[in-house]
């Protein structure tokens, strides 16, 4: 079973074959799907699953904070299922392929004081651009 269907399990989610399937598709490593592709992805297993169902799905999973919406420019939101692990994101500038990547060091630390400006900073993202192998070739 996958890690996310356990975080769900566990929290007692009503696990419908539609709930199942979106959590399915979700599963891997750097999994930045968006809604779109989620659905398509999940037809395959199930057929009858509708467009609506896969949004409805999504916006549960992201207000139980198990699913991160990511939007790393104007290109549509993306659903990261690794929300329970801190970590920054590297996307292609071209093709738009993102990866997760945990650097060491601690990005809230490397903000001085004088560059917060009297703001309580409670979280960072931060997102590193180039280009993938692929478009670099």
């Amino acid at each position: 079973m996958s890690d996310l269907l356990e975080r769900l399990r566990g929290r007692g989610w009503r696990m419908t074959a539609q709930r199942r399937v979106v959590a399915e598709v979700l599963e891997g490593e750097h999994v930045h799907l968006t809604a779109d592709e989620v659905h398509a992805r999940a037809a395959v297993k199930l057929p009858e699953i509708s467009r609506a169902t896969v949004y409805n799905t999504l916006g549960e999973l992201v207000s139980l904070g198990e699913v991160v919406e990511v939007t790393t420019d104007r290109r549509a939101k993306r659903y990261d299922p690794n929300a329970h692990r801190p970590h920054h994101h590297l996307v292609c500038a071209r093709c738009g392929a993102i990866k997760d990547v945990h650097p060491t060091g601690d990005p809230l630390a490397e903000l001085p004081a004088s560059e917060r400006f009297g703001f309580t900073v409670s979280d960072v993202e931060v997102t590193y651009r180039g280009l993938c192998p692929e478009c670099s070739a």
